[in-house]
Order: C-alpha cells, then sequence, then structure tokens
C-alpha cells in the first residue's frame, strides 16, 4: 500500500511527524513507518488521519495492484 501522508504533512503547515503523531494518538515511530511503507495503519487510524487532515482515507491511502498477464 502506498500514502501520501508526507505530502499531506505539508500540506497541512508543514506538520513535523511528531506533531502528527500527537494529533493522532500513536508513536513518531508509527508515522515514519506508515510514511516509509514498512506499517499499514489499522482502520480506525486511517479514518482518524483522513479526519485530521479532512479528506478521504483513499485520498491518503492507496493500493499498487499489478496486474499480471
Amino acid at each position: 500500500m502506498e500514502n501520501d501522508l508526507k505530502k499531506y504533512r505539508f500540506m497541512k503547515g508543514q506538520l513535523t511527524q511528531e506533531q502528527l503523531a500527537e494529533q493522532v494518538g500513536v508513536s513518531r515511530q508509527t508515522i515514519i513507518a506508515i510514511e516509509k511503507g514498512k506499517f499499514n495503519p489499522s482502520v480506525k487510524l486511517a479514518l482518524t488521519m483522513a479526519d485530521f487532515f479532512d479528506c478521504k482515507v483513499e485520498d491518503l491511502f492507496h493500493l499498487n495492484i499489478q496486474v499480471e498477464k
């Protein structure tokens, strides 16, 4: 799964990873792992982030599905 979390942080006034973590109730390490694609957030966390950024979950997170031929 890919994400545009970093883009949304910067659109929200260059919010730091630490500031976002505080706002959504997780650690900075969790935000780092999500941004690097090493951790997929729970549905609750994804919804919380979308609510914080006032966007849809699909705007923040999207699947990178490759169809085999």
